[in-house]
């Protein structure tokens, strides 16, 4: 009996693997062939100039040694070992895979009446479809600040499909009337013996109201992995009910959820757009301003001196935005706009740690490069990929001990995660690259590189 349970769960589980793979495959997102480095065969980029990430200039006389899913080093050129793989940059840039601090990987390729609506099976895959075109776009690491993504990580960190690291949030934490509270009026009032709402359900949002059900919730997002804790502090451009302005949360409240993370040992960032709403979040713990657009001087004097970290998005009411129908949410999304170009000075001028997101919506994905490449408006290319690379690097190690991947990242230097590109563009000029795709010419991550171009070229 045993020998035939034994082979009945064998049978089990290579059938369901099979499964899972023919359902992945249906929908393209079969594991692409990736190339990884033998153990016993270091990988060397030669011939390139480098970007490290840290340094807002182009180096020269270097090459890039990978072992181990890691940066092993950066010897001079014919100095590497002689074993090793080489490939050959033609003369190219090489620099950090790109990060993008403020993604929703569950929401950015649907529309928001499927995001509530349909089955959440179907929302997966999809996420799980545009994963991979985020890596192909050169995004090896998200901050994923809300939505159930935790399926979506484990399924790229096991190769199941390809995609980039992803710094999970959970559900986003949300009080009553919140920018977190999807549910339609005509669901109003929620009684005590009510089933949870869709969103909170599939793990999109969590309601809480009050310190015991702020650390309830957040708690329970920890268990599930969280490596930070997301919670709305204020109202949102695409609310449809919170005005934009609106204070949401106590102090006491946030303060649970500071409390509660730091426990783990990791820290809460928080949707706000005000002054007001920054300054509670800062007065309650909060290490990462999510937008901020609205703040007023002295408040991101205050972000400054009290090393909160300002994730900052390229909101500009332009072709790439966002699109809404509702007059409200366009209002709201223009107010914002005017708020940009301002934010960018004062986080200059105040030296803020800040770092680049993108919070694409409801089909957008496409824009993410175009939109990291609209950070060379306020300042210069190298400045601007800098945010995405070793300023946003930085920000993840916030997590601390929560953080899902051992090792530095948005940097190239001995000892970091192996994760870099190598581009047609020149980023000392200009970042307009960054809407090509076609432009980058090689994407490696953790060492294993998943689209090569280089190499065809000396064939």
């Amino acid at each position: 009996m045993r020998r035939l349970e034994a082979d009945i769960s064998r049978r089990q589980m290579l059938g369901g693997m099979a499964a899972v793979v023919g359902m992945f495959a249906g929908f393209g997102l079969a594991p692409r062939q990736a190339r990884g480095q033998s153990p016993s065969r270091p990988v060397l980029l030669t011939n390139l100039r480098l970007f490290d990430g840290e340094t807002l200039s182009l180096r020269q006389g270097v090459e890039i040694l990978v072992e181990g899913g890691r940066i092993a080093g950066l010897p001079a050129p014919g100095r590497g070992p002689a074993d090793a793989q080489r490939i050959d940059c033609g003369g190219r840039v090489a620099i950090p895979g790109l990060i993008d601090t403020h993604w929703h990987t569950t929401l950015a390729s649907v529309s928001q009446i499927v995001a509530m609506t349909q089955d959440v099976g179907l929302l997966h895959l999809i996420a799980g479809q545009e994963a991979g075109a985020t890596l192909m776009r050169g995004f090896t690491t998200v901050r994923d600040v809300g939505g159930p993504a935790f399926g979506l990580k484990a399924a790229i960190d096991r190769s199941v499909v390809t995609g980039p690291r992803i710094f999970p949030a959970g559900a986003i934490i949300s009080q009553t009337s919140g920018h977190g509270d999807f549910r339609l009026q005509n669901s109003l009032p929620m009684m005590p013996g009510d089933p949870a709402d869709h969103a909170s359900r599939q793990g999109m949002s969590a309601l809480a109201d009050g310190v015991p059900e702020v650390l309830r919730r957040t708690r329970e997002q920890l268990m599930k992995g969280a490596s930070q804790i997301k919670i709305t502090a204020g109202g949102g451009v695409a609310s449809q009910y919170d005005p934009l302005e609106s204070l949401q949360f106590t102090e006491a409240e946030m303060r649970a959820a500071v409390d509660a993370a730091n426990d783990w040992g990791t820290y809460v960032c928080a949707h706000v757009y005000t002054a007001p709403g920054i300054r509670r979040c800062i007065a309650a713990g909060v290490k990462s301003i999510e937008h901020g657009q609205l703040a007023d001087e002295d408040t991101v004097r205050l972000m400054a001196d009290t090393d909160t970290w300002w994730s900052i998005q390229p909101f500009l009411a332009d072709e790439d935005a966002n699109q809404y129908t509702d007059p409200k949410a366009i209002a709201a999304q223009r107010q914002v706009a005017e708020g940009t170009a301002r934010a960018f000075e004062w986080a200059d001028k105040h030296r803020v740690n800040w770092a680049f997101g993108s919070d694409i919506l409801y089909g957008g994905g496409e824009s993410q490069g175009r939109h990291l490449a609209k950070l060379a408006r306020f300042m210069s290319p190298l400045s601007a990929l800098h945010r995405a690379t070793g300023a946003a690097g930085r920000l993840l190690t916030l997590s601390g001990a929560r953080a899902p991947y051992d090792g530095r990242l948005g940097v190239i230097a001995n000892g970091a995660l192996a994760d870099l590109l190598v581009i047609d563009g020149d980023p000392e000029e200009g970042l307009d690259w960054l809407g090509d795709p076609a432009s980058l010419r090689l994407i490696m991550k953790g060492g294993r590189i998943f689209k090569d171009e280089l190499s065809e070229d000396t064939e």
